[in-house]
């Protein structure tokens, strides 16, 4: 952890002594029948605990990072893996006029029924960034003018910063697709 040392799961082997002592002052005998071996024995106990707490301090300080961009700026960024991450997507309409408000919460609609989405049309697009980046949003989708023309949007995301054009149609499987907890694992197998 950044601040030191810290546990977060014990592994115990308690050897038969759990049981053991079970077994002696209930006066029950506490055996399994090995018939392979064909003889009893009391089993041996592995004890393990792991603390919810632990396991998000962990993943928070893992995700948590500051990063130095080019020409002098920063950003907090919240890396957490897009099935992790409590918010999914950002629509976000490049200005607050124009029709654009109206086709972001089209698109917004379209997705927060399969996945956590919110809504942001207050401050510049970069701000809009950095605040999605604070808090971890994986996919930041903003609505501009071409968008009424093309049905297209801009894709950002939000470890690499870079942006593509998606057609609106095919956005809710691209989405659905990268937080599926199914692609976590298979990321997990390949590394």
């Amino acid at each position: 952890m950044p601040f030191g040392f810290k546990e977060v799961e014990g592994i115990h082997s308690r050897t038969n002594f759990d049981l053991s002592q079970h077994a002696k002052f209930s006066g029950k005998k506490i055996e399994y029948f090995d018939p392979e071996l064909n003889e009893s024995y009391t089993p041996y106990v592995i004890e393990t605990s792991i603390g919810v707490d632990r396991m998000f301090l962990s993943v928070l300080c893992s995700a948590y990072k500051e990063e130095q961009l080019e020409g002098g700026d920063s950003r907090v960024l919240l890396s957490l893996p897009p099935v992790l991450a409590p918010v999914k997507c950002c629509v976000m309409p490049l200005v607050k006029k124009d029709g654009l408000p109206e086709k972001a919460k089209e698109v917004m609609r379209m997705l927060q029924l399969d996945c956590k989405t919110t809504y942001d049309e207050k401050d510049s697009i970069g701000k809009r960034y950095r605040r999605q980046d604070a808090i971890g949003t994986p996919f930041c989708i903003t609505i501009d003018h071409d968008t009424l023309n093309d049905n297209c949007v801009t894709l950002r995301n939000r470890d690499t910063m870079t942006q593509e054009r998606i057609n609106i149609n095919d956005l809710h499987d691209f989405i659905c697709r990268a937080i599926d907890p199914k692609q976590l694992y298979l990321k997990c197998l390949n590394d």
